[in-house]
C-alpha cells in the first residue's frame, strides 16, 4: 500500500513539474474565501485563454519546485494555493488573475515565474499590465498604416484642391 501511495504522490509531483516546464509563465494565487460560483468563473476565464489552472497540495508543489531549482516561491506555499500555467501567452495568466483580483478582493496573487525568473507580487502586476498579444499587434499594424494613410489623405486633398481651382481658371479665361 505504501508503494502505491508513493507512486501516486510522485506522479502528482511529475505532473506539476511538467506543467511548470511547459509553461511560459506561472502565477501562484491564494483562492481562500472564494465561493464555488466565483471559482468556476475564474476557471472559465483561464480556460478561455488556454491557461491551465490547478489546485495542488502545498507539499507536492514544494517537491516539484525544489526539484526544478525554483526555490524562491517555497516560503509562499502556505494556505490554499492554486497555480495558473500559461502555456501559450506568457501574459494571460497574470492578466486574468490580476483582473479577477480587482473584482474579487478575496483572490490574492502571491508570486509567479516568467520563463524561469521569479516574479514577486509587483512584478506579476507589471506583467499583467502589458496588453494582450492581439492588442500589441493591432497597435503595430496601426503604426504601419498611419504614414500610408496620411500620405493618401494628402494626395487626395491636393487632387481635390486642383479640381476646385481648375473650373475657376476656365471661367476667367472665357
Amino acid at each position: 500500500m505504501k508503494d502505491y501511495v508513493l507512486e501516486k504522490k510522485q506522479s502528482v509531483v511529475n505532473e506539476i513539474k511538467e506543467n511548470i516546464e511547459s509553461s511560459k509563465s506561472i502565477v501562484l494565487v491564494d483562492y481562500r474565501g472564494l465561493n464555488v460560483e466565483e471559482l468556476t468563473d475564474l476557471r472559465d476565464r483561464f480556460r478561455k485563454e488556454d491557461v491551465v489552472y490547478k489546485v495542488y497540495k502545498n507539499t507536492m508543489m514544494n517537491f516539484a519546485f525544489k526539484e526544478l531549482g525554483l526555490e524562491d516561491i517555497l516560503e509562499l506555499l502556505e494556505g490554499p494555493n492554486a497555480v495558473a500555467f500559461s502555456k501559450e501567452d506568457p501574459i494571460a495568466g497574470a492578466r486574468i488573475a490580476n483582473e479577477f483580483a480587482k473584482e474579487h478582493e478575496k483572490l490574492e496573487i502571491k508570486a509567479g515565474y516568467l520563463e524561469g525568473e521569479f516574479l514577486d507580487l509587483e512584478a506579476v502586476k507589471d506583467l499583467a499590465s502589458i496588453p494582450a498579444r492581439e492588442v500589441l499587434l493591432a497597435k503595430l499594424l496601426g503604426s504601419f498604416k498611419a504614414p500610408i494613410s496620411n500620405f493618401v489623405y494628402l494626395v487626395d486633398a491636393i487632387a481635390k484642391k486642383k479640381d476646385e481651382e481648375s473650373p475657376a481658371e476656365e471661367a476667367v479665361e472665357a
